[in-house]
C-alpha cells in the first residue's frame, strides 16, 4: 500500500518527492515506489459565503443581519478545483493505505490540510510531518518521526475557531457598516485596532504644540555634564538658564563622587518573525509582507532559513548537537569568525538560547546545514540571510562587557553629572572601539569651569513606521508573526491606511471608519482576549464551541450597535468627475498600478486610470519617459514636459500567434450554424490579419 502525502505547495512536494525518491511526475502529484506527493495551492477551500447558505442572504440588507448558519461548512475555492478534484481521485485509489499531513506546521497548515482530508470523505491512518527546515536532512528526519494527526487536534480545532470567528465578526459588521452608509467600509476583530493605533499616533501628532526651553551643561575637557537634578535640566525662561550661569561664575568646581559600574551583555537570542520584519524595516525600509516571502524564498526555494512563522527566539535542548554543523555551513559569509568559532569547537556562549519550554510550534530562525550559494540569491534575499547570520554567530561569541563610570561635580549646591564608558571587551558588538577616557579623582578641583546654554525645542512624536507597528500589534496581542504582514496589506488595499516613505498614516475613509465601527472593536483588549482563547483551544484547556458561542452572542451585539448608530458619513473619495456610462460621480480608489476612478455606482463597472500611465517608451526631445494616453484612434504616447505625442507602433497591426489563432478560430466554430454578426466580423478579422 501506498501513503498519500499533502504538502502545501508544489515546490515543497516536489522537494519532499525527490528526498523520498518519487520520481513519476504529473500536472498534480509525483508517484514512488511507496508514497504519492501531492499538494495544495494554499487554501483550497474556504468557509461558504452566505448566499450558499440561504439564497436571501445574497442580498446586501440590514434586515437580514446577522447572518449566523446553524453550522459553518466548507466550499472549493474557484480557481483551485481541478488541484482538489485530483487530490480527491488520488485518495480514493484502492492502493493508498494512509495519508501524511505535510503542509506548514502551523495552526493555518494543519487547516490547510485538514479540510482537505475532510472534503475528500479520507478515513484511512493519517500521521503528521513536524519539520522546521526543509533541507533534505530535516525531511528525512521528519519522516523518521511522524506523529499521529489525533495529537494536533487541538491545533486543528484553533483553526477552525479563528476562522469561523473571522468570518462571523468580519462579515457581518463590514456588511453591516457597508450596507448603512452605503460605501465598501472593512472591519475586522483584528485589522480595525491595527488602524486605531495609527489613527492615535496621528492624534498624538496633531495636538502636540512644540515648546522651546533651555539647559545648562558644565563643560569638562571638551564634554559636557548635565544638571542631575530632572527638574533644573530645563528653563522656560533664558533669563532663568542665565541667572543660574551668573550665581556659579565664580563657584570652585569640585570631584564630589566616582561610581563604577561593570555591565555585561550576553549576545541577543535569534529573531522570531516581528522583530526580523521590524529589523529589515528599520535597516532596509522592506515592508512585513516582502520580509516574509523573503523570508519564505529562504526557507523553501534555498534550503539556508528555518521556518520564518515562528514567535518563539529560543532553541531546544535537543538542538546543542546540530550547532556545529550549522556554522559550518556560514563559513563563506564570515569566514573569519567562524574560524575561530569552530577551533573552539563551536561552543554556543549564550547558554540560555536552549530553552525548551519557552519553544512554541517552532523555535527561533537560525540557519540550517545547508550551505548557501550567494550567487543563487537575490540582493535582498541576501541582505534577510545575513541579519539571521549575524545573530547566529553573536551566539558563539563572548559577552558583552564594558565599564561604566558616573562622575557627579559639585558647583556650589548644583550638581552635575558626567558618563563614561570604557569597552572592556566587545565581545559580540562588531563596531565598537576601545575607549580611554580621561581619569578624575574623589575631591579633585577643576580649574577653569566653563557653563553652556542651548536653546531646545520639544520634537513631535514621528509617524509610526512599519516596524513599529508590527511591534505594538505584538505587544497587544492582534494577530500572528504569520497575519500580521497580511493585515497591514490589507488595510492599504482597502483605501484605510496609506504607506508614504516607510511611515503610515490613515486616510479620511479610516479615520471615519473608527468612528463608526464598534468602540469594542477599536481596543485590541476584545481581540487580545480572543487570540488568548485560541491558544487555550490549541492546548486543549477551552472546547471551540465554547468560544464560538461567545463569538456569535458578540456578532449580533455588534450588529446591532451599528443598526442604532446614529453616526454620519461623507464619502471623501467622491470627486467631482461623471462616469461617461451612466453619468454618477466617479471615486478615486488605489490601485496596484497606481490611483484608479471608479464608478459610484454599484450597477457600473466603468473604471480608467486617474493619470496616465508612463511608460519606458523614451521622448525623443528631452529623453524623459513618456506617458500612455487614449484617444479616439487608439492609444499614444505623450510627454508632458514638452507636450510631444507619438502613435505607438505595432499594437494594431501584430499579426497573432498560432495558438491565438486556433483557439479563436476553435470558438468561432463552436457557434450555431447561422452565424452572430460578431462571430462573422471576428472571422473577418482573421482573414484580414492572416494575409
Amino acid at each position: 500500500m501506498k501513503t498519500l502525502i499533502i504538502a502545501e505547495k508544489p515546490s515543497v512536494g516536489k522537494e519532499i518527492a525527490r528526498v523520498l525518491g518519487a520520481t513519476q511526475k504529473s500536472k498534480t502529484h509525483i508517484e514512488g515506489k511507496d508514497v504519492i506527493v501531492t499538494w495544495a495551492l494554499g487554501h483550497l477551500l474556504g468557509l461558504k459565503m452566505p448566499e450558499e447558505y440561504k439564497k436571501e442572504w445574497a442580498t446586501w440588507d440590514l434586515n437580514t443581519l446577522p447572518l449566523i448558519p446553524e453550522k459553518m461548512l466548507t466550499t472549493p475555492l474557484k480557481n483551485t478545483r481541478s488541484q482538489l478534484k485530483a487530490i480527491k481521485q488520488l485518495a480514493d485509489r484502492k492502493d493508498i493505505g494512509s495519508a501524511v499531513i505535510a503542509t506548514d506546521a502551523g495552526r493555518e497548515g494543519e487547516l490547510v490540510a485538514r479540510w482537505i482530508l475532510e472534503y475528500v470523505h479520507f478515513n484511512k491512518p493519517i500521521k503528521r510531518l513536524w519539520i522546521s527546515s526543509q533541507t533534505d536532512k530535516a525531511i528525512k528526519e521528519g519522516f523518521n518521526q511522524l506523529q499521529p494527526s489525533k495529537k494536533y487536534d487541538t491545533l486543528y480545532d484553533s483553526a477552525v475557531a479563528r476562522s469561523e470567528a473571522d468570518w462571523l465578526i468580519g462579515l457581518n459588521v463590514t456588511r453591516a457598516l457597508t450596507v448603512k452608509y452605503q460605501d465598501s467600509l472593512s472591519a475586522g476583530r483584528v485589522q480595525t485596532p491595527t488602524l486605531a493605533m495609527v489613527r492615535k499616533q496621528e492624534a498624538k501628532i496633531q495636538s502636540f504644540v512644540p515648546e522651546t526651553f533651555y539647559t545648562v551643561q558644565l563643560v569638562i575637557d571638551g564634554k559636557k555634564a548635565t544638571i542631575q537634578d530632572s527638574a533644573l535640566r530645563k528653563f522656560s525662561e533664558r533669563q532663568k538658564a542665565e541667572d543660574l550661569v551668573a550665581s556659579l561664575k565664580n563657584k570652585s568646581v569640585i570631584v564630589k563622587e566616582i561610581k563604577e559600574k561593570q555591565s555585561i551583555q550576553q549576545a541577543p537570542l535569534p529573531y522570531d518573525l516581528t522583530e526580523l520584519q521590524r529589523e529589515a524595516n528599520l535597516r532596509y525600509q522592506f515592508s512585513a509582507k516582502k520580509t516574509l516571502s523573503l523570508m519564505q524564498t529562504l526557507y523553501e526555494r534555498h534550503k539556508v532559513l528555518s521556518y520564518p512563522r515562528t514567535d518563539s527566539k529560543y532553541l531546544t535542548q535537543d538542538m546543542i548537537g546540530t550547532m556545529k554543523e550549522r556554522v559550518a555551513a556560514i563559513q563563506n559569509f564570515a569566514p573569519d569568525e567562524v574560524k575561530g568559532i569552530l577551533k573552539r569547537g563551536a561552543q554556543v556562549t549564550q547558554k540560555g538560547v536552549f530553552n525548551t519550554a519557552k519553544v512554541t510550534d517552532h523555535h527561533g530562525i537560525i540557519p540550517t546545514e545547508e550551505r548557501p550559494r550567494p550567487e543563487k540569491m537575490e540582493a535582498d534575499e541576501l541582505k534577510i540571510y545575513r541579519m539571521v547570520v549575524e545573530r547566529f554567530i553573536g551566539l558563539f561569541l563572548p559577552a558583552y562587557n564594558v565599564s561604566k563610570t558616573t562622575i557627579v561635580f559639585s558647583a556650589a549646591t548644583t550638581l552635575f553629572s558626567l558618563q563614561q564608558e570604557e569597552v572592556i571587551e566587545k565581545g559580540w558588538k562588531k563596531e565598537v572601539q576601545k575607549q580611554s577616557e580621561k581619569g578624575y579623582q574623589l575631591n579633585e578641583q577643576l580649574t577653569q569651569p566653563t557653563y553652556t546654554i542651548q536653546m531646545q525645542l520639544t520634537e513631535a512624536p514621528a509617524r509610526l513606521s512599519e516596524g513599529t507597528l508590527l511591534q505594538n500589534m505584538e505587544k497587544n496581542g492582534l494577530g500572528t508573526p504569520a497575519t500580521r504582514a497580511e493585515i497591514i496589506e490589507k488595510l492599504i488595499k482597502s483605501d484605510l491606511m496609506e504607506r508614504n516613505q516607510n511611515k503610515l498614516s490613515t486616510t479620511p475613509k479610516g479615520q471615519q471608519l473608527l468612528t463608526l465601527v464598534n468602540p469594542a472593536l477599536v481596543t485590541p483588549e476584545l481581540t487580545r482576549k480572543w487570540e488568548e482563547a485560541l491558544e487555550e483551544i490549541a492546548k486543549g484547556t477551552l472546547k471551540k464551541e465554547v468560544f464560538l458561542k461567545q463569538i456569535k452572542n458578540e456578532t449580533a451585539r455588534l450588529v446591532t450597535e451599528i443598526k442604532n448608530s446614529t453616526e454620519t458619513y461623507k464619502d471623501h473619495a467622491l470627486t467631482t468627475k461623471i462616469c461617461p456610462d451612466c453619468g454618477e460621480l466617479l471615486k478615486e480608489r488605489s490601485g496596484r498600478d497606481g490611483k484608479m476612478l471608479t464608478c459610484s455606482s454599484t450597477t457600473c463597472s466603468y473604471k480608467r486610470r486617474k493619470d496616465p500611465k508612463v511608460s519606458n517608451h523614451r521622448c525623443a526631445q528631452c529623453h524623459r519617459k513618456m506617458e500612455i494616453h487614449e484617444g479616439k484612434n487608439g492609444n499614444y504616447f505623450k510627454c508632458k514636459y514638452c507636450n510631444i505625442t507619438e502613435k505607438i507602433e505595432g499594437k494594431s497591426s501584430k499579426k497573432p500567434s498560432k495558438h491565438e489563432t486556433s483557439k479563436l478560430m476553435k470558438k468561432i466554430n463552436k457557434q450555431e450554424e447561422v452565424e452572430s454578426p460578431l462571430a462573422l466580423a471576428m472571422k473577418a478579422a482573421m482573414e484580414r490579419k492572416g494575409n
